[in-house]
């Protein structure tokens, strides 16, 4: 039997992990080129050197309660690697100063007045302990952004202060640049079925609490996660340039720079999925391009053993506080395995979706925002003796109004070409979890085409 040939267009996580599937579904005679046109592999995954200390500058958690990241470390013999955070709580600031992040909301939507009174000034507190009095109306089906829908029913207040630090960490957008129904699905549904006000709608979708850790990482990184990957695909990979175009021919698709393969998995950026299924798929194409994307900046700092950090996992920052920093993750707080070392090791985020002012400033200029704002949220003014800036262009797709639309027409288009599969954080999810979760699909849909 002759060989099968794959082509996987992408080395982030969503093309390593679609790689490695093919592998262990064809064996070692499978021919499997993995193309990335970055210089490196990974996405937006990365463990970079911050003086002698090491951090993550991408992603560094990934959602317990979903098992995608364990059973693929187990797989790769790394559940060794597999650590939880402490317990501490992040911090919200806003109006000048911190404030617990608030309890009983989903996504920083409140249930309750209760659950915002520290954050939100009297008139948006009446505003949300009279709002299930009020006349609601909603479409069962209907699409609007997380600002538009909050906004209405509980004031602006709620948005800035209390969901777009959390929306922020996720998407590097905002409540305007989000969708309710793909960012909040259970939100959705409740309103679907009839809530008759905002507050009974949130109260219904709320999860319900589960034993055990909330997040996960990896003890030494996603790089050890990312380096297994690459061994165990055993694929000829290929950096730093990009595939240009693919074309359907009697007996497979043709991959420029790889040839004729017997199939294709695009785990690409959404623009960069429009432009290379433009003539194959236009419907694809078009609903492709209008995902948009959103940049940010991470700094990472490494500071003297006697740099004192907040009893607290993380700092977020309201939008309304006048501040850059979306956020700070204080790593040797939320992560014991750090505050075993010997610098204090925290991260700055920066950017939102709209904005270019993160991305347009040099690399000391960022490592200086983010010392002012640290020194605005937590009164720390010591210097740092290590950083390292890590940007993201187009790092996180926009889950915008419509985007659970946008997805089935893509996914639609490509189910008429057999031997074409995508996949990637734009589909169903932006975490590791959802990425693994849909380049497993997409690699056991090209298998089944070949039998």
């Amino acid at each position: 039997m002759t060989a099968r040939r794959y082509a996987v267009v992408g080395g982030g996580i969503s093309g390593l992990v679609a790689a490695y599937r093919l592998r262990q579904s064809c064996g070692p005679d499978a021919e499997i080129t993995l193309v990335e046109a970055s210089p490196r592999i990974g996405g937006t995954l990365r463990t970079a050197a911050v003086g002698t200390d090491s951090l993550d500058v991408g992603a560094e958690a990934f959602i317990g309660r979903r098992p995608e990241v364990p059973a693929l470390l187990a797989e790769l013999g790394l559940s060794d690697q597999l650590v939880h955070p402490s317990p501490l709580r992040p911090l919200v600031f806003s109006g000048g100063r911190t404030h617990p992040l608030p309890a009983g909301t989903l996504m920083g939507i409140p249930s309750s007045a209760e659950s915002v009174r520290d954050l939100v000034d009297a008139d948006d507190l009446r505003t949300i302990e009279t709002e299930s009095t009020r006349p609601f109306a909603w479409t069962a089906g209907s699409d609007v952004s997380v600002a538009d829908l909050v906004g209405t029913r509980f004031g602006s207040q709620v948005v800035s202060r209390s969901v777009d630090p959390l929306l922020g960490g996720v998407y590097s957008g905002s409540a305007s640049s989000i969708g309710m129904r793909a960012a909040l699905p259970t939100l959705a549904a409740a309103l679907d079925r009839g809530a008759t006000s905002l507050t009974e709608a949130v109260s219904a979708a709320l999860p319900t609490p589960s034993p055990g850790p909330v997040f996960g990482g990896l003890r030494d990184g996603y790089a050890v996660l990312l380096d297994a990957l690459v061994a165990a695909t055993a694929a000829r990979t290929v950096v730093g340039t990009g595939v240009e175009g693919i074309r359907r021919e009697s007996h497979g698709w043709s991959v420029d720079g790889v040839g004729l393969v017997d199939g294709v998995v695009l785990a690409v950026p959404a623009p960069v999925l429009g432009r290379l299924v433009a003539e194959v798929a236009p419907a694809a194409s078009q609903a492709a391009q209008n995902i948009e994307l959103a940049s940010s900046v991470v700094v990472a700092l490494a500071f003297p053993p006697s740099a004192h950090l907040p009893q607290n996992s993380g700092i977020l920052v309201a939008t309304d506080a006048g501040l850059d920093v979306k956020a700070f993750t204080l790593s040797s707080r939320k992560w014991p395995h750090l505050g075993e070392r010997d610098a204090v090791l925290l991260r700055a985020s920066l950017g939102r979706f709209g904005d270019g002012t993160a991305s347009n400033r040099s690399d000391a200029e960022s490592i200086e925002v983010a010392l002012a704002d640290l020194a605005a949220v937590a009164n720390i003014d010591a210097r740092p003796v290590a950083a390292t800036v890590q940007r993201w262009p187009g790092g996180l797709p926009q889950y915008a109004p419509g985007h659970l639309d946008r997805v089935a027409a893509i996914e639609a288009a490509v189910a008429d070409l057999p031997g074409l599969e995508v996949a990637g954080a734009w589909q169903r999810g932006v975490g590791v979890p959802a990425c693994i979760a849909s380049a497993t699909t997409a690699a056991a849909r090209l298998i089944e085409v070949a039998r």
